[in-house]
């Protein structure tokens, strides 16, 4: 059991000073986990030295509890098989998500475009990756919603080559639920492997695994590290750590649904941390009294009073949350005012369980108030941004703007190179 309190405490915060201290004060309720650098660094070290067998040594060790893991690389026929044998409502639903991800992901897609300037152009052209990988969790359940969101949104980006790795469990092989994923959403491969170990055989390649140029997805600490350490081989999403939602309700909203909301995203586990936050006294008595008594998860749960939702809204702001909910009419105009989230729920009738599954929003996320800075995972994450210039005409009046500029920072040949251009044309 964690050494910090999860459950809701009898009396609300109240937030009467600056934003920004309470939401520090409210993320280091959950506790730092540490550091693995070391021990990550020496699977990824392993493993390029290692290749394969290092690969399938790390499985043994972290995820089958010794026990022979399946063939690193899945044969397209088990794909098929899973898929088969997937329940149909399961199926049902999977699909209509990766249609919802890939409309919203395809939305999301700029086109090139071409600034004309004076006597030159520039283009702007944007290009996929060759070949990019998913991670999906494994440990406490299946995900094949991230199967989805990962790899529709790599697969509308038009990444050619887009590979899947999942850890497998102790009987040595990946849930078949992952593997119906995969065949459904598209994936080019799908490896039996997970961890430090995975992010490494993704960077840098094995006999069966082909490197990558972007590494996408949650996972664990070691995973995030990996990811870290690996950043520079390839490109990453981001690193992604614990779950959090925020949720601002004004006093007309259901106390039910805001309860219910805010224990759903509790579901994640050890390091969640769920905030309900309101100008209602009475509201947060209210989800209080029925989040008393719910399962423990791990998951750290609060509720804040401020004087007005304005002053809620401030906190969001400074908390930058994952997940941000607004309930009610007073918060629900609030929506045009937010600009530090993962992701924006707003009104009653859909919660961040709607984003975690089936709206076409993406649910890989960013997390630890990295919405500051952090977007959700989009085809922009599997994309290259470059330039095309056209000078022309232009060169002139450009090299002469530009040579004083170069001799003051010691690049002569910059200048002569820039110079070059109109001289040979017969310009003084």
């Amino acid at each position: 059991m964690p050494s910090w309190s999860a459950s809701v405490p009898a009396e609300p915060l109240v937030l009467s000073g600056d934003p920004a201290l309470m939401a520090a004060e409210l993320r280091s309720l959950v506790p730092d986990p540490g550091s693995v650098r070391d021990a990550v660094a020496e699977i990824v070290a392993g493993v390029r030295a290692g290749g394969d067998g290092a690969v399938r040594e790390y499985t043994r060790r972290f995820d089958t509890g010794g026990a022979e893991p399946g063939p690193l690389v899945v044969a397209d026929g088990e794909l098929d098989a899973a898929l088969e044998r997937l329940d149909s409502a399961v199926r049902s639903g999977l699909e209509l998500a990766a249609e919802n991800v890939g409309r919203v992901a395809a939305a999301d897609l700029a086109a090139d475009r071409v600034v004309l300037l004076d006597g030159y152009e520039v283009a702007l052209r944007g290009v996929p990756v060759a070949r990019a990988a998913v991670y999906v969790p494994g440990g406490r359940a299946p995900y094949p919603s991230t199967v989805v969101m990962g790899v529709v949104t790599a697969r509308v980006a038009q990444v050619e080559e887009i590979a899947v790795c999942a850890p497998p469990s102790g009987d040595g092989d990946i849930h078949p639920v992952i593997l119906a994923a995969c065949r459904l959403a598209g994936a080019s491969v799908v490896y039996r492997m997970g961890g430090a170990q995975a992010i490494a055989a993704l960077a840098y390649g094995t006999e069966s695994v082909a490197p990558v140029d972007v590494i996408v997805g949650p996972g664990n600490l070691y995973v995030q590290e990996a990811k870290r350490q690996v950043l520079g081989q390839v490109g990453i999403d981001g690193f992604a750590g614990p779950s959090d939602l925020v949720v601002i309700a004004d006093g007309g909203a259901d106390p039910e649904l805001v309860a219910l909301d805010l224990l759903a995203q509790g579901e994640h586990g050890p390091g969640t941390l769920v905030v309900g936050i309101s100008d209602s006294r009475e509201l947060l008595d209210a989800v209080g009294a029925r989040m008393s008594g719910s399962p423990e998860t791990g998951a750290v749960r609060r509720l804040v009073s401020v004087e007005d939702l304005d002053r809620g809204l401030a906190l969001a702001e400074a908390f930058a949350p994952e997940h941000l909910e607004l309930f009610g009419p007073g918060a629900e105009a609030l929506a045009p005012h937010v600009s530090r989230a993962g992701c924006l729920f707003v009104g009653s009738a859909g919660g961040s369980a709607f984003g975690d599954y089936i709206a076409g929003s993406n649910h890989v996320l960013p997390t630890g108030g990295a919405a500051r800075f952090e977007s959700a995972l989009a085809p922009a994450h599997f994309r290259r941004r470059f330039s095309e210039v056209r000078i022309g005409g232009g060169a002139e009046a450009l090299a002469r703007a530009a040579s004083p500029i170069a001799r003051a920072e010691g690049f002569e040949l910059h200048a002569r190179s820039m110079e070059a251009r109109f001289r040979e044309n017969g310009s003084s």
